[in-house]
């Protein structure tokens, strides 16, 4: 396929997975400025209803925030895709978070990053919502963000073209 990619030149662009299972929405909708308003990258958001967090691409993990509560992964191709837990979870001082990978890490799509219990962050006032944030979207020219609605962990939500 590759080959193909190459000779013809059509770049397929980059897959980005959902992180975890849950609902799908635009990164607009996040009700929180900072990623709303696309300061820190473009990208989307998951409502989760589980509570693994995973990589949404093969690569290398680039940050675990000590609290847990966000980890980056760095794509093959180099996209810096943050995955922030929540909104102002970072609160919670690793309260109902735990970290399963390390930074320098390499990972698979899919594989287990953070566990984050939804129901005690949801219960201690936090809102669950998960951005997926590109932090070097500046890199990329095009961004195709999936349908909204019910996603599984792994399933396409944003294809990234340079």
């Amino acid at each position: 396929m590759k080959l193909f990619q190459n000779i013809f030149g059509k770049d397929s662009g980059i897959d980005i997975g959902a992180p975890v299972t849950g609902t799908l929405i635009s990164i607009t909708e996040v009700n929180d400025p900072a990623f709303s308003g696309e300061i820190l990258g473009k990208g989307v958001a998951v409502i989760p209803s589980d509570t693994r967090i995973c990589a949404p691409v093969d690569g290398t993990v680039s940050t675990v925030f000590p609290t847990g509560h966000a980890a980056a992964v760095t794509s093959k191709e180099g996209a810096e895709i943050l995955i922030h837990v929540g909104l102002d979870t970072v609160k919670l001082d690793g309260k109902h978070f735990t970290i399963h990978a390390s930074e320098g890490q390499e990972v698979k799509k899919g594989d287990l990053l953070l566990e984050a219990d939804i129901e005690q962050i949801k219960a201690d006032g936090y809102d669950i919502t998960t951005p997926v944030v590109i932090c070097n979207s500046d890199e990329f020219s095009e961004f195709h963000m999936a349908e909204p609605g019910t996603v599984s962990q792994g399933d396409h939500i944003l294809n990234l073209k340079k």
